[in-house]
């Protein structure tokens, strides 16, 4: 996927209230149960039908490593869809977002001014409007570089110019060379 909708991604898997399945054969038996069926888990990850039913029955217990990533990130993006949603609605409407990067930002401004590139470490807390445009782009199908683009516009409005008290003509933020970034509702 992308490194910035893993993390939004990862924030929303933190207000779970019970923990997903853990081994193959539980992730499985939860997906049939999804599902409805092992022929629809098995055509959504390229297996044979008969290898579900193995998973499910007991009799294949340690899944290839392939198989396993794309096991963890179906039941993942299917768990507790409830708390998922009220998570992301939270965020959206009432409690904003926190963004703890690591990346170089710079920006666009009027001659005279500094507007070198440096790496930035920064925690900052994004309002509402934005969880709610990073979300709406994730489900929408956004590329990274979209999602990176909402992310930049949000630091630019509460970093770089303070909700409106400074910097006041800057044009446009630079946020690339991402080393770190981390989201917390």
């Amino acid at each position: 996927m992308s490194l910035i909708g893993d993390g939004l991604d990862a924030a929303v898997q933190k207000a779970f209230t019970r923990p997903a399945p853990k081994s193959a054969g539980a992730r499985m038996r939860y997906l049939v149960k999804q599902l409805k069926g092992t022929k629809a888990v098995a055509q959504m990850l390229r297996v044979s039908q008969r290898t579900v039913e193995r998973y499910v029955k007991g009799q294949f217990k340690k899944p290839r490593p392939d198989l396993a990533a794309r096991l963890e990130r179906e039941v993942n993006k299917r768990w507790q869809p409830q708390i998922r949603a009220k998570a992301k609605a939270k965020a959206a409407s009432t409690g904003g977002i926190v963004i703890d990067t690591r990346a170089r930002m710079g920006y666009v401004a009027p001659i005279g001014s500094t507007d070198d590139n440096r790496i930035r470490h920064l925690t900052i807390a994004l309002p509402p409007r934005y969880a709610a445009r990073l979300f709406d782009a994730q489900e929408a199908g956004a590329s990274d570089a979209r999602l990176q683009e909402i992310a930049a516009e949000a630091l630019k409005e509460v970093y770089f110019q303070d909700g409106g008290r400074r910097a006041g003509s800057l044009e446009e933020v630079r946020f690339t060379d991402i080393e770190h970034l981390e989201f917390d509702l």
